[in-house]
């Protein structure tokens, strides 16, 4: 989950210094710097999953190194596991939050013309994309092992693809 955050933190700084640097009366301008920025999070998410991916290889060893019968308590595909869940984890707590913060008002979702299906729909998404990340964490870590680039390229491209969808 902190990889997560520091991905976020970046990524958010990026947007955050291409938006003061630009033409803040330019709509379109504006909505393409808002496109760049969830895939430039995207990508720093999966930069940073790589680099998670190296620091558990390396505890890996020394576990290994370290234990009575020379392997590691953990498997990789539990650490690949945890490591996705957590991502999605932390992703979807600050995705409920946005959701709780409109809960409380002013005002309230779904009375003028607003879908009353606001709320649990926001949960569905949210339980899919904690899953999703669940998924492209084994799938990254799986690949990264084997090195299957072309799963590589899979995670990343259905992750922008996903934040694509999303952000319409």
């Amino acid at each position: 989950a902190f990889f997560w955050l520091v991905s976020l933190l970046l990524a958010s700084l990026i947007w955050f210094v291409s938006v003061h640097l630009s033409d803040r009366e330019d709509a379109k301008l504006q909505y393409g710097l808002l496109v760049f920025g969830a895939a430039i999070s995207v990508l720093l998410q999966e930069a940073f999953r790589f680099a998670y991916f190296k620091l558990l290889k390396k505890a890996d060893e020394g576990l290994a190194t370290i234990s009575e019968d020379g392997r590691s308590p953990i498997s990789l595909r539990q650490m690949a596991y945890v490591s996705g869940l957590s991502f999605g984890i932390i992703s979807g707590v600050f995705s409920v939050i946005n959701i709780l913060a409109d809960s409380i008002g002013p005002g309230i979702v779904g009375i003028h013309g607003d879908s009353p299906y606001y709320f649990i729909t926001s949960a569905f998404l949210t339980m899919a994309l904690v899953l999703l990340h669940t998924f492209w964490g084994v799938i990254f870590f799986d690949a990264c092992e084997k090195r299957r680039y072309w799963c590589l390229g899979l995670v990343v491209a259905s992750h922008l693809l996903t934040s694509g969808l999303v952000s319409l």
